[in-house]
């Protein structure tokens, strides 16, 4: 049976405080994202020893934390300590990281030679060739540029914006400005004489693709799409 839980634990003044939390979202904690306490934290309790069961005292969780809430203490555990994961979460959660970046690779790069979107699978081969190495503790986002430098040595690749405009008719408009202003940066926006909407945006170049068939299905496949230019 799986672990649900891994324990954080953050050592400081020569004493050590550890609590029982889920690692997928201990690992989204040190990435800096917002999650719910109440779901990171699985223990009641913050301990000196989680093995064994010694419980930290309230007045030692004051003096370092300031409080002794222990969701509080909890988050600040993760945040400052270190994570100790089993080699099956170790693995479970590198799997899932490196799908993460090779989808994010997928959606912001380009074949610079072709300007066309670089399939996922040509991306994780890259990524083997050139023995790239996931820091399970980093955000997909801030690891990005630097294995897309290291797989460029293997495959021409670059990451790029695309730049379109599309011409909308006046039945479709308010449908389809809904889909474009959550899948893009809206850089130009213009009604027509006969009631269009003329609209330029901005998105990642390995989007092309899924983005005009996201605008042809809101539309019927009425609006016109014109790639500008990818740089």
């Amino acid at each position: 049976m799986k672990e649900k839980y891994v324990i954080a634990r953050y050592e400081t003044r020569g004493q050590k405080f550890e609590v029982l939390v889920n690692p997928d979202l201990a690992l989204m904690v040190r990435e800096g994202k917002q999650v719910n306490l109440d779901d990171l934290v699985i223990s009641d309790f913050i301990y000196k020893d989680a093995r064994k069961g010694l419980k930290a005292s309230p007045e030692s969780l004051k003096r370092v934390f300031g409080t002794d809430d222990v969701k509080k203490v909890a988050l600040e555990i993760v945040k400052r300590g270190e994570i100790h994961l089993t080699s099956e979460q170790r693995r479970k959660l590198l799997e899932n990281k490196k799908k993460q970046i090779i989808n994010l690779i997928a959606k912001n790069a380009i074949d610079p030679k072709t300007k066309l979107p670089i399939p996922p699978k040509r991306i994780e081969l890259a990524m083997e060739q050139a023995r790239v190495s996931i820091d399970l503790f980093k955000s997909p986002e801030a690891q990005m540029e630097e294995i897309v430098s290291k797989i460029s040595r293997i495959i021409p690749i670059k990451i790029a914006k695309a730049y379109l405009s599309i011409r909308i008719p006046p039945q479709y408009s308010g449908k389809a400005y809904k889909v474009l202003t959550g899948l893009a940066e809206i850089k130009k926006s213009n009604w027509l004489s006969d009631g269009s909407l003329l609209i330029e945006v901005e998105i990642p170049a390995g989007m092309q693709e899924e983005f005009i068939d996201k605008i042809n299905k809101a539309t019927h496949g009425s609006a016109v799409v014109k790639i500008l230019y990818v740089k």
